[in-house]
């Protein structure tokens, strides 16, 4: 992944921007952006990440997270609190990483990144993790509790591997 555009934080220090995008941003994203956001928190390190999350679609524009996505997240102690937003031109330049969920969003990134530089920075959140079971995050929209579970729990795997490779 290539690193641009260096912004420093009150001191000094390089900002490390990570942007989380899944298709309407109310379910994966936010969540990707809210667990890492807590574990960040955890290690001390808020001041040297710009976190956030879009989607590929505008649907939801202005909505918080799914409301079941979010009962979930805060039985394990995450608040998901962000706003749904479409992913902009801009992005692809303000953002050092650009993480998507399944394999069909990192491809609609891919054909959206407007230089072959910003495509670098595309990857799948699966792809940080060394022992993720899937490759990918899936959409729990559309099915039962146990799904909202599950993406949780391939979050929470993935992680902490992402911070230990974006922090060194």
């Amino acid at each position: 992944m290539s690193v641009t555009n260096p912004t420093p934080n009150v001191e000094g220090t390089r900002l490390i921007r990570i942007l989380f995008v899944c298709l309407g941003n109310i379910c994966r994203s936010p969540s990707a952006e809210g667990v890492f956001r807590h574990y960040v928190s955890e290690q001390g390190a808020c001041d040297r990440y710009d976190i956030d999350s879009a989607g590929l679609i505008a649907h939801h524009e202005g909505e918080l997270p799914d409301g079941r996505m979010r009962a979930h997240a805060a039985r394990r102690g995450y608040e998901l609190v962000s706003r749904s937003r479409p992913i902009t031109y801009e992005d692809f330049f303000h953002y050092d990483y650009i993480i998507g969920m399944d394999s069909a969003n990192r491809e609609r990134l891919l054909d959206l990144a407007p230089t072959a530089e910003t495509a670098q920075k595309v990857s799948l959140l699966t792809d940080w993790a060394d022992d993720a079971p899937k490759d990918h995050i899936p959409d729990p929209y559309y099915g039962g509790a146990e799904g909202f579970e599950h993406v949780l729990d391939l979050i929470e795997l993935c992680v902490p591997q992402l911070y230990r490779k974006t922090i060194s």
